[in-house]
């Protein structure tokens, strides 16, 4: 993804954003250890997004967003060291990998086993992710909800 459209399509989380992402890590952590886990998880996988080239955390941090707001019951973790998002079971529903883990030229958007993506005998269960954009969050969305359906 160019510099152009990154800055242009999305510029990543806001300030805001990730003050209330902090805040909410926080909350769980006040839970209790069980809440704590969960923060630690999120944690882990904002540290990862953070750490990731600009192009690929641009489009990791709409995945994030899109993810988390179409299935709030899905937990953010990392897996394999790319933010992951799973079940009540702790299995792994959605994932993103982004195109620096293995320098290849697309991100990857990947669903597991445990999303319900069946169609017939073949379908797909990984998306090349170049740039983020209304029609791709509204995509995104689609297969994530149909992934907890």
């Amino acid at each position: 993804m160019s510099a152009k459209n990154a800055s242009t399509v999305s510029d990543g989380f806001s300030a805001e954003e990730r003050a209330a992402m902090k805040e909410r890590a926080a909350e769980l952590r006040a839970e209790g250890k069980k809440g704590a886990k969960k923060a630690d998880d999120l944690q882990a996988v904002l540290d990862r997004i953070a750490q990731m080239a600009p192009d690929d955390r641009a489009l990791a941090e709409r995945v994030h967003a899109a993810v988390t707001a179409a299935a709030p019951e899905l937990a953010p973790k990392t897996w394999y060291g790319m933010p992951a998002y799973a079940n009540a079971a702790g299995k792994i529903v959605v994932f993103f990998q982004d195109s620096g883990k293995f320098n290849y030229r697309y991100s990857t958007l990947g669903f597991q086993d445990t999303a319900n993506l069946d169609d017939g005998d073949l379908w797909p269960v990984s998306y090349a992710l170049r740039t983020w954009s209304p029609a791709v969050e509204k995509q995104v969305t689609e297969l994530v909800k149909a992934a907890v359906s």
